[in-house]
């Protein structure tokens, strides 16, 4: 039997004032927050590649704060997906790509594209613009998670492309947005929005167990069983790695969820101090 895939929990970013004092120990220095948090967690997505580019010395540090076993997600620039037709974008996604990104080495876990609400799917354009991603950078393989808004890509077409080009759909838990439970890519991508900040630890014990079993399923290569497909006609599955992210709306007890979640996936994982 085949060992299921590793699974990482975390959160997003790393500076984040209502921290400090309640997962930052008091007194911790902002410098040393990001080596305190990548050694309580076993994931981060960078959010602020988003809107900003950064210098390759900014990368090596974080790689340089962080344990082995480490990885970072790292979110798209707007620039390259916010467009009307993708594959306009190209000058951007190289930019993207190429501004020091490699400095991070074996951290660099999985990219992540995501699309506004107002972005529907169309086979062309998104066919266009996968195109454009590729499969390794600078010697390091590339792993790309794409999370769509729009109830237009609940559509079997949109889930043979992705599979087709090893593309993996973010499974997004958001009322306004489609859950896509499909595994499409060569991991499997969650981010969770409905932590609590009025529960210390972000969910209930019930529902931290449940989202934990889905975690577990998908990391067998297994879709949860309380999850719909959009493609029922998908092949048999192997175990995938999971990254699962705690990103709600206060998020202030987002850090205490994603531990709570490690707990219960990786029993062997040992926290330790800054």
């Amino acid at each position: 039997m085949s060992q299921p895939g590793k699974i990482r929990c975390g959160i997003g970013g790393w500076t984040f004032e209502p921290w400090r004092g309640v997962f930052y120990p008091p007194g911790l220095s902002q410098k040393k927050e990001l080596e305190f948090a990548s050694r309580q967690l076993t994931a981060i997505e960078i959010n602020g590649t988003y809107y900003s580019s950064f210098k390759p010395d900014s990368w090596a540090k974080w790689r340089d704060a962080t344990p082995e076993g480490f990885k970072f997600a790292v979110k798209a620039s707007r620039f390259c997906v916010n467009r009307k037709k993708l594959s306009d974008g190209a000058q951007s996604v190289g930019f993207f790509l190429n501004q020091g990104m490699t400095e991070l080495g074996d951290r660099l876990g999985p990219i992540l594209w995501q699309f506004m609400a107002t972005k529907k799917f169309d086979y062309d354009d998104f066919a266009s613009f996968f195109d454009l991603l590729p499969d390794t950078l600078g010697g390091l393989p590339l792993r790309h998670v794409i999370e769509v808004r729009n109830g237009t890509f609940a559509d079997p077409k949109f889930i043979g492309l992705c599979r087709e080009r090893n593309v993996t759909i973010c499974v997004s838990e958001n009322e306004n947005y489609p859950l896509i439970a499909d595994i499409t890519g060569d991991l499997v991508y969650l981010r969770l929005i409905s932590a609590s900040d009025e529960i210390e630890t972000g969910y209930g014990p019930a529902d931290l167990d449940l989202w934990a079993a889905r975690f577990k399923a998908y990391a067998a290569g297994d879709i949860p069983g309380d999850f719909t497909p959009v493609d029922r006609t998908g092949p048999a599955d192997r175990p995938r790695d999971v990254f699962a992210f705690v990103i709600h709306e206060g998020k202030v007890r987002a850090p205490a969820a994603a531990m709570e979640f490690i707990k219960r996936v990786d029993p062997s994982f040992v926290a330790g101090g800054a």
